[in-house]
């Protein structure tokens, strides 16, 4: 769309959000070639096979859609852009500059899979705003409403948004059955990624280059005492090369996929933004949102900030969570402020393997994951905290470190060296 096939069409201002010429309206999305089928939906299908979710678990796209296909009759689709990693931006800048993509691309989800309506779901007031316009310039060829819903860190997860749609709290239910078999009034229904929708549209309009298409993604950049950037980059794109880029040329590690991903050292920085290579190497990409650590930041600080935003975003709904994200905080808070027992980090070696899979949904593996990776990328640092108090851990936990705000930066692309092979 735009000529192009990036999500960050070519003139995007640095600065995003109600800049003049960022948002498209649909007389222009419609003359770049939107909401028109280059190919059928079975052909589609096939497209986009090698297309992952960009929500954070990274499942195959066309998989998911296949299942809802084969689920049963009158299926639902719903576009998720409840983004609750606070790192994240990603989600609210394409709702907000790109509407009219998301909604192609939720109109070719519903005719690859039969459905019959549509949801957009926001916490966002202006991405729900501008994708209400956005349905109001014209008339959409899948009925479609949009569903708003306070945001949390849970209020994203599946079984939490057809909750809510169905009119309930926006909170995680007990699985099976998932969405898929049994979600919006009961029918089978698709939870996509704002993103992954997008990219759907790309691939059908550009059906020649859907690998550079499903090769890339958005990533969103912070920390380091750096201005945060929102930036679209290919496959096998060093993390390196993406600190530099944001501004953290000699980061001292990373949290990597919001909460989700964990903490890797500065060893780690030369591996490839690849879910396969990255996964193999401990950690995950999630929803792309990474935090660089600057090099006299302390990653005890840092965890100890994640450890205590997901405690209190916990649903409180599961006792294992309640308990266990909140034996985590304090744990990891006492190694902060120095009155960490000599048994604490066997006890956090053991909640960081035995926790991950309980409850209704990922939150408390997020924090078990983390709080096991600073064990693993900081082993020496993190004992040295049970010796002495740590100078960079006096003050107390600030969540809003985690937090990406808005007005941000965001670039096309981002260069990489000569020694990373091209992924398109």
């Amino acid at each position: 769309m735009t000529g192009t096939d990036s999500l960050i069409p070519p003139g995007t201002p640095s600065v995003l959000g109600a800049a003049p010429g960022v948002t498209e309206d649909a007389g222009a999305y419609v003359a770049a070639g939107g909401y028109r089928r280059a190919i059928g939906a079975a052909e589609l299908l096939d497209r986009i096979d090698g297309l992952r979710g960009r929500g954070g678990a990274g499942f195959p796209t066309a998989a998911k859609l296949r299942a809802v296909r084969d689920a049963g009759p009158r299926p639902v689709v719903v576009a998720n852009g409840e983004e609750g990693e606070p790192g994240s931006v990603k989600d609210r800048w394409l709702l907000r500059a790109r509407p009219h993509l998301v909604l192609d691309g939720l109109a070719l989800a519903a005719e690859i899979t039969g459905a019959e309506r549509g949801y957009v779901y926001v916490s966002d007031t202006a991405a729900g705003e501008r994708i209400r316009r956005a349905l109001a310039e014209r008339t959409p060829q899948l009925p479609c409403d949009v569903v708003d819903t306070p945001h949390t860190y849970v209020a994203g997860e599946e079984t939490a948004v057809v909750r809510r749609i169905n009119g309930g709290p926006a909170l995680p239910t007990a699985k099976p059955p998932r969405p898929y078999q049994q979600g919006v009034g009961g029918a089978p229904t698709l939870v996509a990624n704002v993103e992954t929708l997008a990219r759907i549209a790309l691939i059908a309009a550009q059906p020649d280059h859907r690998r550079r298409t499903a090769r890339a993604t958005l990533v969103t950049l912070a920390g380091g005492g750096a201005e945060p950037l929102l930036a679209e980059v290919p496959y096998g794109c060093t993390l390196r090369t993406l600190a530099q880029a944001q501004g953290t040329p000699e980061p001292a590690g990373a949290l990597m996929g919001g909460l989700f991903g964990g903490l890797i050292g500065p060893g780690r920085l030369d591996l490839a933004l690849d879910p396969d290579t990255l996964a193999a190497a401990g950690t995950a990409l999630g929803c792309g949102a990474i935090r660089f650590l600057a090099p006299d930041e302390c990653p005890v600080s840092l965890v100890s900030a994640a450890l205590a935003h997901l405690a209190a975003e916990s649903a409180r709904q599961c006792g294992i969570c309640v308990a266990g994200t909140g034996s985590l905080r304090d744990a990891v808070g006492a190694l902060t402020n120095g009155t960490a027992d000599s048994g604490l980090l066997t006890r956090l070696q053991r909640w960081s393997t035995s926790l991950p899979g309980r409850g209704a949904c990922g939150l408390l593996g997020a924090a078990a994951g983390t709080a096991g990776s600073i064990l693993r990328a900081f082993p020496d640092l993190v004992r040295a905290h049970l010796d002495a108090p740590c100078p960079g851990c006096a003050a107390p936990a600030d969540t809003g470190r985690l937090t990406v705000p808005v007005p941000y930066v965001a670039r096309r692309t981002v260069p990489r060296p000569r020694s990373v092979s091209s992924s398109r």
